[in-house]
């Protein structure tokens, strides 16, 4: 039996919504057909299981030494598994090519094969969770500042194999799970000081791209990702924005938007609405940067409200596929899983309270000083009352109630690592 103070509380609200033509019993049944894209490499702090203590190349960062990190696959699953129970609704999980199941054997990447992947297919299932892939470039000996974008043909080959099986596995992953796979290609190809002739690098890069799309496949959908720098490759990103958008309106690519893969004064949010006319769909991956890519835990901030509305409002929710993409070990790690996740279903469902009809009915009116009044009215109405309900209704932790769900984790497992 539902909380009865939830309950009275989400009734006012839907009286309240309701009189501005909004149906919320609609919007929690859209929100519960959205399904992020959880990111394993939350758990382990990036680390995946073929070099075990090496430390992360590439331009990335994880900050913080909190106890618990998990240290193996089991122990990756279990920490996925009890943040998906805190979480309301059905999600999806993005791996790594390093988070393959190697079973202790030295598996180089270009040799990567679907098999490597076959348990965490197996396992996905059971647990009822559809995947999503990702290329790794970083955290190798070949890795350098150069990989599909490398004029050393030996270091570009490595890495365009590992790529071509990067999506033969994607492909097995769909056709196993009845969904297509997202893949996800993002390199950190860049340089410190400005090169000698930027072009040169992005028409081999092109090159490299154009041989591993070469191959059809029916089952996974290729996403490709832009980003501003890296540490230590400040100057110049070969993989920029302009280049993949390019690339992905000329070859009808998925052009994957960090969040955290931009200035910080500009608008993700506003990037969509022109994707959505020249790119098939589109793939974010969802962070927070504090003054660079620093890939802070998601909190519900303008940032993210501005993007979650500007989806809702384009009305073309199946095709834009949300993604998580953060690593904070200065927190607890299920925490800081399971805060970003919630905070980013609570402001897609204050976008799918917004009273869109009357909104657009003062703008058409030409009603300006109207439409600005109740987009500020919006932000004091109880959609927390809304939320409360979708989250007894998914069987989570109604508000902070998850926060000792957690603490006891902490205490009889991570604690324990």
């Amino acid at each position: 039996m539902k909380d009865n103070t939830i309950k009275k509380a989400y009734e006012a609200a839907q009286e309240k919504y309701a009189a501005l033509g909004v149906d919320t019993e609609k919007a929690m049944a859209k929100l519960q057909k959205i399904s992020l894209s959880l990111h394993c490499w939350q758990t382990d702090d990036v680390g995946g299981f073929e070099n075990q203590g090496g430390s992360l190349t590439g331009g990335i960062q994880v900050t913080g030494n909190y106890p618990g990190r998990a240290r193996n696959m089991e122990e990756v699953r279990d920490d996925i598994v009890m943040a998906k129970s805190l979480i309301p609704g059905s999600h999806r999980l993005s791996l790594h090519e390093i988070y393959g199941d190697f079973q202790g054997k030295k598996v180089d990447r270009d040799e990567v094969e679907p098999k490597h992947f076959q348990s965490w297919m197996e396992w996905a299932s059971e647990n009822g969770m559809k995947l999503d892939f990702n290329s790794t470039s970083f955290s190798h000996p070949k890795s350098g500042n150069l990989t599909l974008a490398s004029p050393d043909k030996g270091v570009r080959d490595f890495w365009i194999e590992h790529t071509k099986r990067c999506r033969k596995i994607s492909e097995a992953m769909g056709k196993f799970q009845n969904d297509p796979c997202m893949m996800n290609l993002w390199i950190h190809d860049g340089s410190k000081e400005v090169p000698a002739n930027r072009l040169k690098y992005r028409q081999i890069l092109e090159q490299s791209l154009d041989e591993i799309f070469a191959t059809k496949y029916k089952n996974m959908k290729d996403c490709i990702e832009a980003k501003l720098f890296g540490i230590g490759l400040e100057s110049y990103t070969v993989g920029s924005y302009d280049f993949y958008l390019g690339y992905g309106a000329k070859k009808q690519k998925i052009v994957t938007l960090d969040t955290g893969h931009f200035h910080l004064t500009e608008s993700v949010a506003d990037k969509i609405s022109s994707l959505l006319l020249f790119t098939p769909e589109i793939m974010l991956h969802v962070s927070r940067p504090i003054r660079w890519d620093s890939d802070h835990v998601v909190i519900l901030n303008d940032d993210l409200l501005d993007l979650t509305r500007e989806i809702v409002r384009c009305d073309q929710l199946e095709k834009i596929h949300i993604g998580l993409d953060y690593f904070d070990a200065t927190i607890n790690r299920i925490g800081a899983y399971v805060i970003g996740s919630r905070a980013t279903q609570k402001a897609l469902l204050m976008a799918l309270l917004e009273p869109q009809k009357k909104l657009q009915q003062y703008e058409a009116k030409d009603r300006l000083f109207q439409r600005l009044a109740l987009q500020e009215e919006m932000k004091t109405l109880p959609w927390s009352a809304v939320w409360d309900m979708f989250c007894e209704q998914n069987n989570v932790p109604v508000g902070d109630a998850y926060i000792p769900e957690i603490e006891k984790y902490e205490k009889t497992v991570t604690n324990k690592r």
